[in-house]
């Protein structure tokens, strides 16, 4: 059903009114006129009604043509005019014309209206379809612009990232060489762990830091929510301030998950900045645990879930409440109620992507002034805790008498390393880039077993440098090190290359070390057995 076309139609002459009037009906036309007769009664119906279209007598008593057409522009210049009228002088239809009149229709001569009313409803159709092309194209502009301040933000953190982690590298390495070396009585032992465990928090922070502003590969492994949630406290007090009250109610079984803790991370981040939002004026932020069976599917979710035990994370505020009209739309990317500069409407879209990608699905109730509820279900593991690296590593034995390259620019890292690897038995040949690796590399590259290098060094890469030392020597093993994530895969970049984030502790790089050098052996009886096989690469991240 078409809607009506509403127009205002200044006439004085009734009987004229309603024969223009069955003109347009008859010409199928459907539409709604309000005639009026004084200039009054048109200036309240220009007003009042919103005409789409406005029709008027030249020569209306009270009213004349001029002072009809100045209201009108005055009102809304973009609604069309027309003049339907006794005769007019042709210098006159040409000085209306050219002060923007949209037509002059003779009333001897009515059979024009219908093309003309069409003609008008048409461009105004095409100009509607513009101006929303436009919208739409200033909408994308703003989505471009967020994603470019995202791309910005993920090169400042990881910029950032990759300088305090090489000052992180040396604080966890020389707080635990000192510890080494003190007794366990020594008074002094306690200020040290003190220190180290500040450095074991500014590397989560780091870690995080590199989480929220870039695309890390997912690594979904069976986690504690009891646990990730009770390290997180500390990071989500600081990021909701002061005059937010958080609660977090722990559940006493031990609740597991599989999926990457980096991305439920993201998940509590998110759904806590929103509620932090919410609250303006301070309020209340609860985290809840629960185990719960569900026999039904969430209201968002994306494939139905089955029937079981699941994991309910409720994140719950007392905040200003969505309306049903912003509920509708939450988890579409780019939609915000908040400020261009504020807000960029990834947040909501972000959790729920994660969330259904996880096999699980969220359940939102809200009420306005009272405040929000996200209640998101993970399905619940009862397997065991995938045991970290570390604990691996804690295994593998830590002395050494290989020799090894040792190329860092970042001087207080590399003579760290150097000497705490000297301390365990190997040989160190070290270079502050990779041109100087290159030169001081060729009297030892008959004894050289491993390559260890930093990623990123001014003039030759890290990635550069294995390119040159393997034409010379194709078997050398090569342990990477890095404050940036391994966004490239360079570790999955042949047999004998592993990866390690910094910062590490001395153990984490020994245990690295170990197994790179231990399996190269293996895979090389293998090879000349035959086997054919080789060892897949593998990386070492500190946990």
């Amino acid at each position: 059903m078409k809607t009506p076309l509403r127009i205002v139609h200044l006439e004085s002459c009734g009987d004229d009114g309603e024969r223009i009037g069955t003109i347009l009906t008859d010409g199928g036309i459907a539409c709604a006129i309000h005639r009026v007769e004084t200039q009054l009664s048109f200036t309240a119906a220009l007003t009042e009604d919103q005409p789409d279209l406005i029709l008027a007598e030249f020569h209306t008593p009270g009213c004349d043509g001029d002072s009809a057409f100045t209201l009108a522009q005055k009102a809304d210049s973009r609604v069309p005019f027309i003049f339907v009228s006794t005769c007019l002088h042709e210098p006159l239809i040409t000085e209306l014309l050219n002060r923007g009149v949209t037509d002059i229709i003779p009333k001897d001569a009515l059979g024009r209206l219908i093309p003309a009313v069409r003609r008008i409803l048409k461009e105004q159709q095409e100009r509607d379809a513009r101006r929303e092309a436009e919208e739409t194209l200033r909408e994308h502009q703003v989505q471009l612009r967020h994603i470019q301040k995202l791309e910005a933000v993920g090169r400042l953190a990881g910029g950032l990232a990759h300088d305090f982690n090489n000052l992180l590298t040396v604080i966890l390495g020389h707080s635990q060489a000192v510890l080494n070396e003190l007794d366990v009585a020594h008074p002094l032992r306690m200020q040290i762990q003190e220190m180290q465990h500040a450095g074991e928090r500014a590397r989560v922070l780091i870690r995080q830091l590199l989480m929220f502003s870039r695309n890390r590969p997912s690594e979904a492994k069976v986690i504690s929510l009891n646990t990730l949630l009770d390290d997180f406290e500390s990071m989500l007090r600081r990021v909701i301030g002061e005059d937010i009250q958080l609660t977090l109610r722990l559940c006493q079984d031990d609740l597991r998950i599989k999926m990457d803790s980096a991305l439920v991370e993201q998940i509590v981040m998110n759904l806590a900045v929103n509620a932090r939002d919410a609250m303006p004026n301070g309020g209340r932020l609860t985290l809840e645990l629960q185990s719960t069976h569900l026999g039904r599917s969430p209201r968002y979710h994306l494939m139905d879930l089955s029937s079981g035990e699941y994991v309910k994370l409720s994140v719950s505020d007392t905040g200003c409440g969505m309306s049903p009209e912003v509920q509708a739309q939450m988890f579409q990317p780019f939609f915000t109620t908040k400020d261009e500069e504020k807000g960029t409407g990834l947040g909501l879209s972000t959790v729920f992507d994660i969330v259904t990608q996880g096999s699980g699905g969220l359940d939102v109730t809200t009420t306005i002034g009272e405040g929000t509820c996200f209640d998101v279900y993970f399905p619940r593991i009862m397997t065991e805790i995938d045991a970290s690296t570390d604990a691996i590593r804690g295994t593998t034995p830590l002395r050494g008498h290989e020799t090894i390259l040792l190329v860092e620019d970042d001087d207080a890292v590399r003579l760290l390393i150097r000497d705490e690897l000297r301390k365990l038995g190997y040989r160190i040949v070290e270079a502050r880039n990779g041109i100087e690796a290159c030169l001081v590399a060729t009297p030892y590259m008959g004894k050289l077993q491993l390559l260890l290098t930093d990623l990123v060094m001014p003039g030759m890469s890290g990635t550069e440098l294995v390119r040159h030392l393997r034409v010379i020597k194709p078997e050398l093993n090569v342990l990477f090190i890095s404050g940036y994530e391994d966004d490239l895969g360079v570790a999955a970049g042949g047999t004998a290359m592993a990866y390690l984030q910094k910062p590490f502790t001395t153990e984490a790089l020994a245990g690295a070390i170990r197994q790179l050098l231990d399996r190269t052996p293996r895979a090389q009886i293998r090879a000349g057995c035959g086997a054919g096989g080789s060892e897949q690469p593998q990386t070492f991240s500190p946990s």
